[in-house]
């Protein structure tokens, strides 16, 4: 990170964070419906709905809008979806040199929400799981933001390839044991469900999360906000007030704020408040990159 910041000093590059971000890449069915089904029932909803998605194209999309330099890493399909998703990528303005073709099919994600915003997802990892470890070499860069829609042990190797702050939504939670992964991350963030996954049982505070190893956890606690915790002490944040229509990506849109607003400088206070901003703002809209929102949006929330 001392050499990034070299450049930026020297003006070789512009002082936006760069930003490189490691997970899945999916294309998103999406389905809408007034309740979610209960197992074996069937529950008609609307229109399906198709576009880019994944935890890791959501991310590196929200980072890119937030107003990073972000490059991602991950693993498509040949395959139209896959081409689809490319040019996504490329049209938000990320670099998309990190990006492997596989011999599976594109990712997909089944998504089905219901109508006050919350969802159930099921994932076809397809292309995503063949990312290896020999296709990551991440480098200088102000942050590293993983999940793990992808293979563990490539995830290991970004972290252990990266110079710069490394940051883990461990999202969602794999059946394997992460916990040389969590030797490697400076900031933990993850949401109640997978918290508890975690340490085996409810977490209510950031602090239960620290004796997993990283020096600093983010708790996101839905409608109750966030908080976060390190050696030096504790922050909380309270949701901003908005009206939810579809929380499919809000998670994503926080951990790139968190992400982007670190990497830019802030302290963790700062950066949780961003985060909460931007994660409401991704409810008020329908779709996971649909309803990212822009650096200038979350400086209006946060001015109000």
């Amino acid at each position: 990170m001392a050499e990034r910041r070299r450049w930026v000093e020297d003006g070789l590059v512009d002082n936006a964070p760069v930003v490189a971000v490691i997970g899945g890449l999916n294309m998103d069915l999406v389905v809408r419906v007034e309740r979610l089904p209960a197992p074996g029932e069937t529950v008609t909803g609307a229109e399906a709905v198709r576009g880019p998605g994944g935890k890791g194209g959501n991310q590196a999309v929200a980072a890119a809008r937030l107003g990073a330099r972000v490059r991602m890493i991950g693993m498509l399909g040949e395959d139209p979806f896959g081409e689809e998703m490319r040019r996504n990528l490329e049209g938000e303005g990320v670099d998309v040199s990190g990006v492997g073709v596989a011999t599976s099919a594109t990712g997909m994600a089944l998504i089905v929400v219901q109508a006050d915003g919350e969802n159930t997802i099921t994932l076809s990892p397809g292309a995503n799981a063949e990312l290896a470890p020999g296709d990551v070499a991440v480098g200088v860069v102000d942050v590293l933001l993983m999940n793990l829609e992808v293979p563990l042990d490539a995830v290991v190797a970004a972290a252990r390839s990266a110079e710069g702050l490394r940051v883990l939504n461990a999202a969602p939670i794999p059946d394997a044991d992460i916990s040389e992964l969590l030797g490697e991350v400076d900031v933990l963030v993850v949401n109640e469900t997978e918290a508890a996954a975690l340490v085996g049982g409810p977490v209510s505070s950031a602090d239960a999360l620290l004796r997993l190893g990283p020096p600093a956890a983010v708790l996101t606690l839905g409608a109750g906000g966030a908080v976060a915790a390190t050696a030096e002490g504790t922050w909380a944040e309270k949701a901003f007030a908005v009206e939810a229509v579809d929380t499919v990506g809000a998670g994503d849109a926080f951990c790139a704020a968190l992400a982007v607003a670190l990497g830019g400088g802030e302290g963790m206070g700062a950066a949780l408040r961003r985060a909460c901003a931007a994660g409401a703002l991704a409810t008020t809209r329908v779709g996971a990159q649909a309803a990212l929102p822009s650096g200038g949006e979350v400086e209006e929330v946060l001015g109000s």
